[in-house]
C-alpha cells in the first residue's frame, strides 16, 4: 500500500473514530423494562413538557416480559407500573392502582393517580443524568433502577420492599393494593410541604415518611429528601425492574458514601450542615443540584440545550464523507 495513502487512510479512520466517540450518547439512553412480578404490570410513561414522547405512553408487560425504549439526550419524564388493569379488545379500560385516567392502555400525556411508585429521569446532554425512585406520591409496586455502562457513581436505586404488607391502616387503600402518602391521606401542609412548609428548612420528615425511608433508604420519602435519594451517571443505559428479586439488588458499583449519609437506624435523614466532612459537602452540593432538577422536572422546564439527533447524524456522515474524499 502506498505510504501516502496508508497515512491518509489511518488518519481518516482515527478522526472518524474520534467523532464517533465525541458524539457517543447523542442518541440518549436505552430504558429496559422488566417484569419479575407474578402478575401482569402495565407500565405508564409520561414525558415532561418540552420532551418528545417515547414510542409508547403505556403498554402491557406480562410476567417475565421485557421491553426496551430509546430516549434522546435531554429527555425527562417518569415511569410507573399500573396493576389490576382490565382492558377490552380495543384497549379501553382502567387499572386498580396507578391508573392514568386516559381510559386506554396508552396514557397519552396523563400521569399516575396516587398512590404510585415513580421512577424519574432527566438525561443530560453530554453531562450527568439525574434519576430517582420516588415514594412521595405513595407506593404501589416494588421497583428498582439499575445502571449499565456510563461513568460516575451510577448506583442502583429504588424500593424492593413490599410496603403494602407493612402499610399503616390509615394509609392503606381499600383492598391493600397500594399505600398512600401522608399528604394524600391527610392533606395537611406539614405532610405536603406546602404553604408555610414549602421550604427545605420548614418541611421536615414525618413519622410516615421516616417509615418509608427506613424500609427503602434510597428512595424519596418526602419532597425535600434530596441528599440521599437523587443519583447521577453519565452516558448510561437503565433497567427498570418491577418486583425485583434480591440478587438483582447487588451491585459492584454501590458506594453509599457518595450520595449522602444514612443514619444507623436506616432512616437516611439528611445530616446537619457544618460537619466539615467531604461526603456531607458533596451531599449538600448534590441536593442543591437535585432540587433545581426536580423543580424543572415538575414544570417541564429545562435550561439544557442539545443538538437534534438529525443534526448530529448529518454532521457525522458529512464529516466521514469529507475525510474519505481527502484520503483518495
Amino acid at each position: 500500500m502506498d505510504p501516502f495513502f496508508q497515512c491518509h487512510y489511518s488518519g481518516t479512520m482515527l478522526l472518524s473514530l474520534t467523532f464517533l466517540l465525541i458524539f457517543k450518547g447523542a442518541s440518549g439512553a436505552t430504558f429496559t423494562f422488566i417484569n419479575k412480578c407474578d402478575f401482569t404490570v402495565w407500565p405508564g410513561i409520561l414525558s415532561s413538557a418540552g420532551s418528545p414522547k417515547l414510542d409508547s405512553t403505556g403498554f402491557q408487560l406480562t410476567k417475565s416480559g421485557s421491553r426496551t425504549f430509546q430516549a434522546p439526550t435531554g429527555w425527562s419524564g417518569r415511569f410507573w407500573g399500573r396493576t389490576g388493569c382490565n382492558f377490552d379488545g380495543e384497549d379501553r379500560g382502567s387499572c386498580v392502582t396507578a391508573d392514568c385516567g386516559s381510559g386506554t392502555v396508552e396514557c397519552s400525556g396523563r400521569g399516575a393517580t396516587p398512590p404510585a411508585t415513580l421512577a424519574e429521569f432527566t438525561l443530560g446532554s453530554g453531562s450527568q443524568d439525574f434519576y430517582d425512585v420516588s415514594l412521595v406520591d405513595g407506593y404501589n409496586l416494588p421497583m428498582i433502577v439499575e445502571v449499565s455502562g456510563g461513568s460516575g457513581t451510577c448506583e442502583y436505586t429504588g424500593c424492593a420492599e413490599d410496603l403494602n404488607q407493612r402499610c399503616p391502616a390509615e394509609l392503606r387503600v381499600e383492598g391493600g393494593g397500594a399505600c398512600r402518602s401522608a399528604c394524600e391521606a391527610f392533606g395537611k401542609p406539614e405532610y405536603c410541604c406546602s404553604g408555610a412548609y414549602n421550604t427545605a428548612t420548614t418541611c421536615k420528615p414525618s413519622t410516615y415518611s421516616q417509615m418509608f425511608k427506613s424500609m427503602c433508604p434510597k428512595s424519596y420519602s418526602y419532597a425535600y429528601d434530596d441528599a440521599t435519594s437523587t443519583f447521577t451517571c453519565t452516558g448510561a443505559d437503565y433497567t427498570i425492574t418491577f418486583c425485583p428479586s434480591p440478587p438483582s439488588l447487588k451491585s459492584s458499583r454501590d458506594s453509599p458514601k457518595t450520595t449522602g449519609t444514612t443514619t444507623d437506624d436506616g432512616s437516611g435523614l439528611e445530616p446537619e450542615s457544618g460537619s466539615g466532612s467531604e461526603s456531607n459537602s458533596a451531599a449538600i452540593q448534590q441536593a442543591e443540584l437535585a432540587t433545581s432538577w426536580l423543580a424543572n422536572l415538575a414544570v417541564g422546564d429545562s435550561t439544557r440545550t442539545h443538538p437534534s439527533l438529525a443534526f448530529t447524524s448529518t454532521f457525522i456522515l458529512a464529516t466521514s464523507l469529507i475525510l474519505s474524499f481527502l484520503s483518495l
